[in-house]
């Protein structure tokens, strides 16, 4: 197909379907094919021609999809934002990590006045000391933490039992705390899952201030992230499939994991309004989880092209696009017969497959016709 063709089936795709043919003519007469002007809408049958550049009917699935570009980054919250650190220890701070480590659950993830402040996980954040007699979901996953890491704690159990303790006192002593039977506020942090660390909001010698943010952090596990048209809103779903081009050019699977609300594009310094004709248009992000992740470790923020494959329909027929020629009445294809006879078949196109270049048609033609298409 010619890149003028191609460029132009780039733009079928943000066309809406009940548009479909006049888009059509738009390709037709962009790669060259002369209209032929015929009344009735009747197949029209022409004398034995040349040998011509041909291409078969075939009868398949046809599927439609999405492409744009995207950014490889890093999954976070379901809206795409990173999760804050929140620091309760008071003192120094005396270490941090830099952007891009990992930090595993159990690990050091900073130390203030040299005492280690650990990464746990869960959700629901750091807010009281727990010790013995304690019953809440903070208890609980303290629990799950220590069952975890392979100390003798129970899971699922909401209440800081003897066995919580001794638990806990093995961990301590592993990490260099101070054995304290409890687990203070200032301990430890709370996150959903293991932590990329994003940005560092302090500095080596800084104050540590309770309440105050540390750092912001995100997992560990790539995604990519396609600020969608907000035309395109209703024709992405989650669990639709995507292949990911990286900048090396290898390509990745993934499907669809969340598709957020339309969200304004952040105005540019100095524009004074958003009707500023510059202004960015507003976008809706949509988040795909690659099916091999590690594949796209080590390229964070980093350009990639993505295809969402959006719907399709089965066991149809289909032409190339090059194929369809405009009529005055409707669209057509040229078929060359058996006898080497050229006929004109009325065509109703559908559904046009972008990435392999070809569209539904419905009219009187049979798989394995041959239709007529421009020379390469």
């Amino acid at each position: 197909m010619t890149q003028r063709a191609q460029r132009l089936i780039e733009l079928v795709r943000d066309v809406d379907r009940r548009l479909v043919v006049g888009v059509a003519v738009i390709v037709v007469i962009a790669i060259g094919v002369v209209a032929v002007s015929s009344g009735g809408g009747q197949a029209a049958s022409g004398p034995k021609g040349p040998p011509a550049n041909t291409a078969k009917v075939e009868k398949g699935r046809l599927s439609d999809a999405v492409s744009q570009s995207g950014t490889l980054t890093f999954r976070a919250r379901p809206d795409g934002s990173p999760y804050s650190v929140i620091n309760q220890a008071e003192g120094t701070y005396t270490g941090l990590p830099n952007p891009g480590e990992t930090v595993g659950c159990g690990d050091v993830l900073y130390r203030v006045q040299k005492h280690p402040v650990l990464l746990l996980c869960g959700n629901v954040p750091a807010y009281r000391d727990l010790h013995s007699g304690q019953r809440g979901a903070d208890v609980r996953q303290l629990n799950d933490n220590l069952h975890r890491l392979g100390y003798d704690a129970e899971p699922g159990d909401n209440e800081f039992t003897a066995q919580t303790r001794a638990a806990l006192d093995g961990l301590q002593r592993d990490k260099r705390l101070v054995v304290t039977g409890k687990l203070g506020i200032g301990d430890a942090v709370f996150l959903p899952e293991s932590a990329r660390i994003a940005e560092v909001s302090v500095q080596l010698g800084g104050a540590a201030q309770p309440g105050a943010e540390v750092m912001q952090a995100t997992s560990d596990t790539p995604e990519v992230q396609v600020d969608l048209d907000p035309s395109r809103q209703n024709a992405v779903k989650r669990g639709d499939h995507a292949q990911v081009t990286l900048p090396d050019n290898s390509s990745v699977t993934g499907r669809v994991k969340r598709v957020g609300g339309v969200t304004a594009a952040p105005a540019a310094q100095g524009a004074a309004t958003t009707q500023d004709p510059n202004a960015a248009a507003p976008t809706i992000p949509v988040y795909i989880a690659l099916d091999h992740p590690d594949k796209a470790r080590g390229l964070d923020q980093a350009p990639v092209q993505v295809e969402i494959t959006t719907k399709g329909v089965a066991n149809v027929l289909s032409v190339p696009v090059t194929a369809i020629v405009g009529r005055g009445d409707g669209y057509a294809v040229e078929v060359v017969r058996g006898d080497g006879q050229h006929e004109l078949v009325t065509v109703k196109p559908g559904l046009f497959d972008t990435a392999d270049g070809r569209v539904q048609v419905e009219g009187a033609l049979s798989a394995g016709d041959d239709v007529v298409v421009p020379s390469l």
